[in-house]
């Protein structure tokens, strides 16, 4: 392992005119790792010269994305069982120095407050309106309909942080809060649509007659039934399919967040990000 100082001498040779010694430099830095990264950071600060910064800046963000890949992989083969992880691990292709903590402390804050406000057991459909009464009067969560197609919507610390987000990204944060509260509401990966299924606990082994109705968390909470996912597939002229009335995997609902980012990306014209995230895409399916 290198020390400090012998990294900090590669560094100093990333700006080398010479593109066979910036190649040896550039892929002994890339096989530190993260080790690299505080380094790197440091002399980014202190060059002066646009072309080392690019150059620093470029690597730091090709060892963090290759970390991301790993972490992404790693998710999916332990059988992606938490949601919130994977949306981080997501959220980290933007962010890669948020403080993750911050994230998982805000949906305990409001999942808090609706427990301390769920006195008696209730129904299904006062347990959803309470949780709708917290999560939208009192936090004012509500879908982004003016800047629809804006890729901070399907980043989970943005949606926390301005309290806008699109059809999935509330539909985590809600489905996240209401299973930390051991109440059984679930994805549904539903076309052009993305929903949430409230499954009837007695017959959660098999879900076809066993969910009670469906929550639009995009639309406030908004419940309905299923005659309104056979309008809606009517509509888009598709034949009612099992997995549009059934809650979706873990990483189906990752799947859609990513194309969600490449759609958005592709509008922006960035076609670095939307390569990139071609490539998460291909790790999760």
């Amino acid at each position: 392992m290198l020390n400090t100082s012998e990294i900090n001498s590669l560094i100093k040779l990333l700006d080398d005119p010479d593109a066979e010694v910036f190649e040896h430099v550039h892929d002994k830095l890339l096989s530190l790792g993260g080790s690299a990264i505080e380094p790197l950071e440091t002399a980014f600060t202190e060059a002066f010269d646009p072309l080392l910064q690019e150059r620093i800046a470029n690597l730091v963000h090709e060892i963090q994305f290759g970390q991301l890949k790993n972490d992404l992989k790693l998710w999916i083969h332990s059988g992606a069982f938490d949601l919130l992880q994977g949306a981080l691990i997501i959220n980290r292709y933007q962010y890669p120095d948020l403080d993750e903590q911050k994230v998982i402390n805000q949906i305990e804050a409001i999942k808090r407050d609706i427990w301390l406000q769920m006195m008696n057991e209730g129904s299904p459909v006062e347990q959803v309106k309470l949780i709708n009464h917290v999560f939208y009067n009192i936090y004012g969560f509500s879908g982004n309909t003016t800047n629809h197609q804006d890729p901070q919507n399907s980043y989970i610390s943005q949606v926390l942080e301005t309290k806008k987000g699109n059809q999935i990204s509330l539909a985590i944060i809600y489905s996240i809060i209401a299973q930390k509260l051991d109440i059984p509401v679930y994805g549904v990966n539903l076309p052009q649509h993305f929903i949430l299924a409230y499954l009837d606990e007695g017959m959660q082994s098999e879900f076809e007659s066993g969910i009670l109705f469906y929550i639009n968390a995009f639309n406030k909470g908004f419940i309905f039934g299923r005659r309104d996912v056979d309008m809606f597939l009517k509509q888009l002229k598709l034949m009612p399919d099992k997995q549009f009335y059934e809650p979706c995997s873990n990483t189906e609902i990752i799947k859609r967040v990513i194309r969600n980012l490449i759609s958005a990306y592709e509008q922006l014209g960035s076609t670095d990000k939307v390569d990139e995230l071609n490539e998460l895409l291909e790790i999760v399916e």
